[in-house]
């Protein structure tokens, strides 16, 4: 037992580099931005929406093969002085000659490989590339979005050097999906964006303005709640880990509501801006010649339909948010709970009954009967001019019995609905 709470300690303490919104907020805000292309540009975004919103997600599932992908999703900025927007060079090779390719990458690259996909994706229209546009885009819809988030512009992502641990999931992932139905997503139109750069730096800026209130707020909820109330443990695939309960959630949505509902509601128009902006760049291409067929009339209805519960803020009433359609239910882990409901542990384990005796074999016609205490017979037959019938006779080794192991304690909490 005392190896196990170790284990519990060690990995509570370890920091978890977390993505950018979660899944449900990525995939969400993709979602918001298609909507918000101009009509040039939406037939063939939404014709293929789902494949998108599916992959706005990649950048974070790749993260284990590309060793510089991580630090593409966020800019540790307060890491460069007190005054870092005044610092640092926004270009950047202007960034590189004060303080290195090398640092950069350590502390964060978000608005250089927003950039730089940009220019990518520019480059995708200019070529035709359908394949390439799709990719490129789900890719820059997630670092623009990512910038979006508070927690992305510090050294102190997840509350781990002010000991608020699973703080960066609470903000981006667990608040918005409690609390989508209450979030207006009628979010501006895109457009062009004369100085992209210096738009992507006026969003980091603006998320680190949040930071204070991301930190304080939770310190204040925290002074009402003990931490058998403010955590929760769950535990799948053999690991544990501590994450704010529902009711602390809740409360901390109260104070902070309104920051996480205004950064998501603002993300979509800007992703759909760096869209529009890699196409105009790229001399506004034709993207309805890109589609095997032209968009009918069917679809060109439920588009409508789709864009009138967008301006109305009925998505989510009408069940037309991708995100929250499950495409096939999900694993779900083991709750455990907070401390005081676990089960004692077990003062002795029962043993598992034996399994009755199978029955005994059908006697061979002319054999001699077999010994007391037999009950298997191995036969073999030999050709006509040898033996007629060789008999083995094995006797019954007595049925084993099997202990059930004892329980570690950590066995479902009853009344856990788990």
């Amino acid at each position: 037992m005392k190896k196990l709470l170790l284990a519990l300690l060690i990995v509570l303490l370890c920091p978890v580099l977390s993505p950018g919104w979660g899944f449900f907020g990525h995939r969400t805000i993709t979602q918001l931005a298609v909507y918000s292309l101009p009509s040039p540009m939406r037939g063939f975004y939404y014709r293929n929406m789902v494949k998108l919103v599916k992959l706005s997600t990649a950048p974070d599932e790749r993260r284990d093969q590309d060793p510089l992908e991580a630090g593409r999703h966020f800019i540790d900025i307060d890491h460069y002085g007190d005054d870092p927007f005044g610092l640092m060079p926004k270009a950047w090779d202007k960034a590189v000659a004060k303080y290195t390719a090398d640092t950069l990458r350590k502390y964060g690259t978000l608005p250089w490989a927003i950039m730089e996909t940009k220019e990518k994706l520019t480059e995708a229209f200019k070529q035709r590339d359908t394949t390439a546009i799709l990719a490129l885009s789900a890719d820059l819809g997630h670092y623009v979005a990512d910038a979006y988030v508070p927690l992305h512009t510090t050294e102190n992502y997840d509350g781990q050097l002010t000991k608020q641990e699973g703080i960066h999931a609470l903000w981006e992932s667990k608040l918005p999906e409690r609390n989508i139905g209450k979030y207006k997503l009628d979010n501006e139109p895109g457009r062009y964006e004369k100085d992209a750069l210096k738009s992507i730096w006026q969003v980091v800026q603006e998320s680190y303005g949040f930071l204070g209130d991301t930190f304080d707020r939770e310190e204040e909820i925290t002074r009402k709640y003990t931490p058998e109330t403010k955590y929760v443990f769950s535990h799948k695939y053999g690991k544990t880990r501590r994450s704010y309960s529902d009711a602390f959630a809740d409360s901390y949505h109260e104070k902070v509501g309104g920051e996480v509902a205004f950064r998501l509601k603002k993300a979509p128009s800007m992703v759909a801006s760096m869209w529009i902006t890699a196409w105009k760049d790229a001399g506004s291409p034709d993207l309805d010649a890109l589609l095997k067929k032209v968009p009918g009339k069917e679809e060109k209805e439920k588009l409508d339909v789709e864009l009138d519960a967008w301006k109305d803020n009925l998505l989510v009433e009408q069940g037309l948010l991708l995100a929250m359609q499950k495409v096939k239910a999900e694993e779900r882990p083991d709750l455990i709970n907070a401390a005081r409901d676990m089960q004692p542990l077990p003062a002795e384990a029962e043993a598992v009954k034996p399994a009755p005796a199978a029955p005994s074999p059908t006697p061979v016609p002319g054999a001699p009967a077999l010994p007391e205490g037999t009950t298997k017979v191995k036969t073999k037959t030999k050709p006509a001019n040898g033996p007629a019938q060789k008999e083995k006779a094995k006797a019954d080794k007595p049925a084993k019995t099997k202990k059930k192991p004892a329980s570690d304690g950590w066995d479902t909490p009853s009344g856990s609905g788990w």
